[in-house]
């Protein structure tokens, strides 16, 4: 029986101010760095899961809800939803706030997935992640169908052989 792991063990809060060297000519926050930020937050959320190195194996769609802007103060959450044998797959949140405005609202939202390797790279079991609140319940029910259409749109999985999906849209 594999390890268990409550996933709230995995939680990660990473607060960064919006500085010159992040901003693009608009004064706005770089994407690429806003990925950058995201990877290492949902890295550390993974280590900690599966106390070993991580890998990202891929990155969901990453829409930019609204500029961040130069001084903005960014929070990003992350969190293991589900462990599959080796991998992960980690929600994360980020948080844009205007300290002197007082406002505060949410600039991105994306699921990583991480496979956690020995010191010869190769993939190793992770302890299974178990969810406890009506969120990470939520959010772990959902992760085997957002795994099969990864696998699908990565061509590792032919859409016929994914259970989850075609439950979700009744194929029959």
């Amino acid at each position: 029986m594999r390890k268990q792991k409550p996933v709230k063990d995995s939680f990660v809060i990473m607060t960064e101010l919006v500085l010159p060297n992040d901003t693009n000519t608009l004064n706005n926050l770089m994407g690429g760095r806003m990925m950058h930020l995201m990877d290492i937050a949902a890295a550390i959320s993974a280590q900690r899961h599966s106390n070993r190195i991580v890998v990202t194996a891929s990155v969901d769609n990453v829409s930019f809800q609204a500029g961040i802007r130069l001084g903005n103060v960014i929070t990003l959450q992350a969190q293991v939803t589900r462990a599959f044998s080796s991998s992960m797959e980690v929600h994360i949140e980020v948080w844009s706030e205007d300290v002197p405005n007082g406002t505060k609202f949410k600039s991105n939202e994306a699921f990583f997935t991480f496979v956690a390797v020995d010191q010869s790279g190769r993939p190793i079991d992770v302890p299974e992640a178990v969810p406890e609140t009506a969120e990470e319940i939520s959010l772990y029910e959902g992760a085997l169908r957002r795994r099969q259409l990864r696998l699908v749109l990565a061509g590792r999985l032919h859409p016929r052989d994914a259970n989850e999906l075609k439950a979700l849209f009744e194929l029959e």
